[in-house]
């Protein structure tokens, strides 16, 4: 384990510690997840003496049973925690490294143009997998329970199976013919070589197998690393024994903020949703929102939108790589500098801004939020990429691998899946973490407490915007993450909406100021809220209804 303490991050938490003005305890526990099952099995290890950090174990594995399109034992993740007893916060990073032998030539073309097949399907594809590490970690040093009793219902459904819903019967639909090129996907995922119908139990023993080396602290070593190795290379990858053995998950210190009087605790490179978040909120500062007509309230995070994506194109990356001005990005002087260039009457054409190029952080993610009887937090983002991740299972493990090596700038100035285009700053290295936009989130009101993030790709930092902006308006949970959503990524210079986001009225206005408007796209984000009202001593939770699948309890 290495431990990053920035000092120009702590510069950052001029308010304090929030431990000390938070009451005892609320005395219930509330978990909101995108499955059902996951929200279970957190539930369970509560109820065996398990605190939230053996509860994001519990969770985090569930989901890589029963949800495997989004994130699982395969991939890696950002666990952020706060520990009641002491107010000590720390963010887990669990974030895929890319293998000692990566050679961003091998992702191209005889062309030298990027070969998207090989950098989004199969073994090639797939960084080496921090979910592992991450779970032993919060068990050895946060957690009460053995992780044996943590993966025990995770375990459980990988062996005895779950039925097929709809919402992983679309995404196993949409990566099938991916998928069928491997054997061991297919004997999983479609036995018959058809795609399975709903409530089909879904079994998968070997990846129960793989969760009982976990608990063993067998993953990374030994046997079962070699089987690891020796499937990835056989399907053309490059792992080999000391990628997983030198594997280490990094313990950093969040990004603090203040907006207001809330105190916001977010994630820190390589991510760059806080400093996103940061930006955008220290823009937003400076105007009254709160009277403010509908359309106006949108302009004006649009443009901070645009600003804060087109500074993170340049220089953010992986930190143990890349040295970044998070001071100056974050800082309240900056984003007056910025706000200076915002005209109420006009969009700002992207054009006009200095260049900067915007790269991905996966799209096909999950997170979950907890809150515990003794008031300890855990907000966990956690990805494979795509859906499906590289589609490829390892024969013999269960383990369905991440396809994030396409979160690199493996080609200078060529577009991702996601037609975002990277830079220096977040090329491939051996052992370097790719880049992501994962924003687990806290925040601490004057009276309330609330745990928040969502999947969806570099949207993802904008959705924890529009709800922490509904959170400070004093939103119920249920109307936070239902929430219609709208979008700005710098590049291409459009606002993306969502159906029901802008009114006809916000629409014209917006239009009438430059904006173009991408209006009705499809659903985007499953967001999990919990919030914790300090002044009644009250917890309450919700599951984005976009989801389909997941659930929101107070026990």
């Amino acid at each position: 384990m290495r431990i990053q303490r920035w000092a120009w991050l702590l510069l950052l938490c001029a308010s304090g510690s929030f431990a000390a003005q938070a009451p005892s305890k609320p005395g219930k526990a509330a978990i909101a997840s995108a499955h059902h099952l996951a929200t279970d099995a957190g539930f369970e290890v509560l109820a065996a003496g398990g605190n939230a950090f053996d509860a994001a174990i519990a969770v985090t594995a569930a989901l890589a049973v029963v949800e495997p399109s989004s994130s699982g034992i395969g991939g890696g993740g950002f666990w952020l925690l706060h520990r009641a007893s002491d107010g000590r916060e720390v963010m887990i990073d669990g974030r895929e490294t890319a293998p000692l032998a990566v050679d961003a030539k091998a992702y191209l073309d005889a062309t030298g143009k990027l070969d998207r097949d090989k950098s989004v399907n199969g073994a090639l594809a797939a960084g080496i997998p921090g979910e592992p590490a991450a779970l032993v970690h919060l068990a050895e040093h946060y957690g009460r329970l053995p992780l044996k009793r943590s993966l025990a219902p995770a375990i459980r459904l990988a062996r005895e199976g779950f039925p097929l819903q709809e919402r992983l019967r679309g995404m196993l639909a949409m990566r099938r013919e991916v998928m069928l090129r491997y054997p061991a996907s297919r004997a999983v995922f479609f036995p018959d070589g058809e795609l399975p119908a709903l409530g089909t139990l879904v079994r998968q023993p070997d990846l129960a197998n793989t969760l009982e080396r976990i608990a063993r602290k067998q993953f990374y070593r030994g046997r079962w690393a070699r089987r690891l190795v020796d499937g990835v290379r056989a399907q053309g990858g490059n792992w080999t024994l000391d990628d997983l053995a030198n594997y280490q998950v990094i313990e950093r210190e969040p990004l603090r903020f203040d907006y207001r009087d809330w105190h916001i605790v977010t994630a820190s490179p390589p991510s760059s949703g806080g400093v996103l978040l940061a930006t955008i909120l220290n823009i937003l500062e400076g105007y009254e929102l709160g009277p403010m007509p509908r359309a106006d309230r949108i302009h004006l995070a649009v443009e901070a939108m645009r600003r804060a994506y087109r500074d993170r194109s340049f220089v953010l990356g992986d930190p143990d790589f890349v040295q970044m001005p998070i001071r100056l990005l974050t800082s309240k002087d900056y984003a007056a500098g910025l706000r200076g260039s915002i005209r109420m009457d006009r969009a700002t054409p992207s054009a006009s801004l200095p260049e900067g190029r915007v790269v991905d952080g996966g799209t096909d993610t999950t997170h979950f939020s907890i809150i515990d009887a003794e008031g300890n937090l855990a907000a966990v983002t956690a990805s494979v990429n795509l859906p499906m991740g590289s589609g490829f299972v390892v024969p013999g493990t269960g383990v369905l691998l991440n396809n994030e090596m396409d979160d690199f700038a493996l080609a200078a100035n060529q577009a991702n899946a996601y037609g975002l285009i990277g830079n220096d700053a977040n090329a491939p290295a051996p052992g370097k973490r790719m880049l992501s936009t994962m924003s687990p989130t806290l925040a601490f009101g004057p009276q309330t407490t609330a745990v928040i993030g969502t999947p969806g790709g570099s949207r993802i930092a904008t959705m924890v915007l529009i709800g922490l902006l509904e959170v400070f308006d004093g939103k119920s949970a249920a109307e936070v993450v239902a929430t219609p959503r709208f979008h700005h990524q710098y590049l291409p210079d459009a606002i993306s909406a969502e159906a029901g986001a802008l009114d006809k009225e916000a629409a014209a206005s917006l239009r009438a100021r430059g904006h173009v408007l991408s209006e009705g796209e499809r659903p985007w984000g499953n967001m999990h809220v919990v919030l914790w009202d300090r002044a009644a001593n009250t917890l309450s939770g919700a599951a984005d209804p976009r989801g389909g699948v997941g659930s929101a309890d107070v026990h």
